[in-house]
């Protein structure tokens, strides 16, 4: 944890939330889609994205760095691509491989998720290589998430997976507030650099046996 702070950690992590939705709010279209184009950039020249055959991936929304060109140029590489769908009355989400766009439909929070009657559920993801949403990262790799829970529970069950955070450099901090179970990301890719938070030979499954 964060030395030094004293408040409530709910209370500190909310107001984090707000700076940077605001933020990103703030943030000019054209300014955004030249950073979300070198993000992406960054994202597709990892060796662990080049050596992998599964690529889980959240469906951007306008807050966010954008994912529909990687979704779009990961199937075009020929990498099986799984999006996440919310289970209902529950904190826990199902990835499902889709083989275009036209497989999504708006779900929960007006989010983009994939229709299951057109998809396949991805039972067992392993080493896949998974790009994770977030609204802030740290050096460590540690996530300031949304709050709802998916996907720190997610995490935690699929242990194997090579964790990616993409973030905008305006929105990393040095240090953020996690709990000892809190799962950090493996490699956290912004605009500016890549950060690898685990040495790449640690990474399960970061390349092909």
């Amino acid at each position: 944890m964060v030395k030094g702070v004293k408040t409530d950690i709910r209370e500190h992590k909310n107001k984090l939330r707000e700076k940077y939705k605001q933020l990103r709010r703030d943030m000019p279209g054209d300014v955004k889609r030249e950073r979300d184009e070198k993000i992406l950039s960054r994202l597709l020249s990892l060796s662990a994205y080049k050596s992998c055959d599964t690529v889980l991936t959240y469906v951007s929304t306008a807050i966010e760095v954008d994912t529909v060109g990687f979704i779009e140029q990961a199937l075009q590489d020929g990498k099986r691509v799984a999006v996440p769908k919310c289970v209902k009355g529950t904190r826990d989400m199902k990835f499902y491989v889709i083989k275009s766009l036209d497989d999504l439909e708006p779900g929960y929070f007006s989010v983009l998720e994939p229709v299951p009657k057109r998809c396949t559920v991805l039972k067992k993801p392993g080493s896949a290589f998974c790009v994770i949403p977030a609204l802030a990262y740290d050096r460590a790799g540690y996530r300031l998430g949304y709050g709802k829970g998916y996907y720190d529970r997610f995490l935690s069950a699929n242990k194997e997976l090579v964790k990616v955070g993409i973030e905008y450099c305006c929105c990393m901090e040095t240090e953020l507030l996690h709990g000892k179970f809190d799962v950090p990301a493996d490699i956290v890719v912004t605009e500016k650099y890549v950060k690898k938070c685990r040495k790449e030979q640690d990474f399960n499954g970061a390349k092909r046996k």
